[in-house]
């Protein structure tokens, strides 16, 4: 049978479904982000509002996240003069690796694909000139398939769902573009899935590891024109279905 777990569709091969964890999901989005940021290890000297930008939320949002955190015992907090050091308690580790457990059962089975949806808007437009640099234009096409249209489709993701189903992606094996040097400046590697935009058209993401972008954006490549084969605007909403299995 298969299993849906929102964004998530996989083949399971176990008898039971893993069990629902129920914890706060904003909280359980803070502390993957602080994580991220290093409080899992050490502790972090860091400010709300840097959280604030990371998490794509206010100063005030991100304050009161953490003083929830803390009050779950999931963090400990101490003020520095930079602003404040933030460490992940034991409590909030295991919960970590509870939810971790939980979605390695879930990727025990055949992991099929990832749907995520997002808000067209215009970027700076320079995603033609990269993705016309022979260094990647070449692997595109031998890894990929297709020779790109001169630039990218952006979508802007607007729910922690779509934002935490694309963190997904950052941790999973996808279709390596290799970086390389032309003489003058250094481009760096690009992940990328094949995926299906609005049921139509065939083409593929791009997680970019240097970028301007905030992690609430994606880039989309693809052989035509997206905004005019789909008719699309900045305002369109857009879904893609990301194919997990590249081989």
């Amino acid at each position: 049978m298969k299993l849906k777990w929102r964004h998530v569709e996989i083949e399971d091969t176990m008898q039971e479904k893993p069990k629902v964890n129920h914890l706060k999901e904003t909280l359980l989005q803070t502390l993957i982000v602080l994580a991220s940021m290093g409080a899992y290890s050490q502790a972090l000297d860091t400010t709300t509002t840097t959280l604030g930008k990371k998490l794509g939320i206010s100063q005030q949002t991100a304050s009161r996240r953490l003083s929830e955190l803390e009050t779950n015992g999931w963090i400990t907090k101490e003020r520095t003069l930079k602003g404040q050091a933030i460490r992940i308690s034991k409590e909030g580790v295991e919960v970590l690796q509870s939810t971790y457990a939980e979605l390695r059962n879930l990727f025990e089975g055949e992991l099929a694909s990832i749907n995520i949806e997002g808000v067209v808007f215009s970027g700076m437009r320079d995603g033609a000139y990269y993705v016309t640099r022979e260094g990647y234009s070449k692997q595109f096409v031998e890894k990929l398939g297709f020779s790109p249209y001169p630039g990218t489709l952006n979508l802007k993701l607007r729910s922690s769902l779509d934002i935490q189903a694309k963190r997904i992606l950052d941790a999973y094996p996808g279709i390596t573009i290799e970086g390389f040097e032309n003489g003058q400046r250094t481009f760096g590697p690009v992940k990328c899935f094949k995926t299906v935009i609005n049921n139509k058209v065939e083409g593929a993401v791009l997680l970019i590891r240097r970028t301007h972008h905030s992690e609430n954006v994606m880039e989309i490549i693809s052989p035509v024109y997206l905004r005019e084969k789909l008719g699309l605007k900045d305002g369109d909403r857009v879904t893609i279905k990301i194919k997990m299995n590249h081989k």
